[in-house]
C-alpha cells in the first residue's frame, strides 16, 4: 500500500517542485519601464509571493455567532535587496521616497495642491520560475499601485568581512494582478 501512495506521489510530483530560490523581480518606478523589462530587474536576494486575507465580520445572533465574508486587505510586502558599490538601487528607491516626501521641504507628493497620489506609485512583478527553460515561469504577480515605505539601515560591523551588504525595502500597495 506504501509503494502504491509513494508511486502515485511520484508520479504527480515529476518536475520536483516549485524551488524557492528559483524566483526573479521587476520594478516600474513612477513614469519608469514597464514591469518585466529587464532593465529594471536588480540584485534581489529575498521576496515573497504576495499575501492577502479576507476579513471576516462577526454578526452576533441570539447567543450565536455568524461569521461572513468582509474586505480582502493585502499584507506589506518586503524585499532583500543585494547592494552594490554604486548604490544604484539603494539610491534609485532612495530617491523615489524623496518625491513622495521631500527630506528638507517635507512637502508630499500626494498632499500638494498639483500632487497626484497614482504620481509616486509603481508596480512590482515577482515571478516564480521553474528549473527548465530560463525563460519558464510557473507563477507570476504583479502589485499594483505600489511605493516603498520602509528602506531599512544597512548594518556595517567588522566582523562581516566576508558578506555583501544587504537591505530591506517595505512595499505597501492595493492589489496584485494573477498572471
Amino acid at each position: 500500500m506504501t509503494t502504491l501512495a509513494l508511486n502515485g506521489f511520484t508520479s504527480a510530483f515529476q518536475k520536483g517542485g516549485a524551488r524557492a530560490n528559483q524566483f526573479e523581480v521587476f520594478l516600474a518606478t513612477p513614469g519608469g519601464t514597464a514591469p518585466g523589462d529587464t532593465s529594471d530587474s536588480f540584485f534581489i536576494k529575498a521576496a515573497s509571493l504576495p499575501g492577502h486575507t479576507i476579513e471576516e465580520v462577526a454578526i452576533n445572533y441570539r447567543g450565536r455567532i455568524l461569521y461572513l465574508d468582509g474586505d480582502r486587505t493585502f499584507d506589506t510586502w518586503t524585499t532583500t535587496i543585494i547592494n552594490d558599490t554604486d548604490f544604484a538601487v539603494r539610491k534609485k528607491l532612495e530617491d523615489w521616497m524623496n518625491t513622495i516626501n521631500n527630506l528638507n521641504t517635507n512637502v508630499s507628493v500626494g498632499g500638494s495642491a498639483a500632487g497626484n497620489i497614482t504620481s509616486y506609485m509603481g508596480q512590482m512583478t515577482v515571478r516564480q520560475l521553474g528549473r527548465g527553460a530560463e525563460d519558464e515561469v510557473l507563477k507570476s504577480y504583479t502589485l499594483l499601485n505600489c511605493w516603498p515605505t520602509v528602506i531599512a539601515p544597512i548594518e556595517l560591523n567588522w566582523d562581516t568581512r566576508n558578506e555583501v551588504e544587504t537591505f530591506d525595502v517595505t512595499w505597501r500597495y492595493t492589489e496584485f494582478q494573477i498572471n
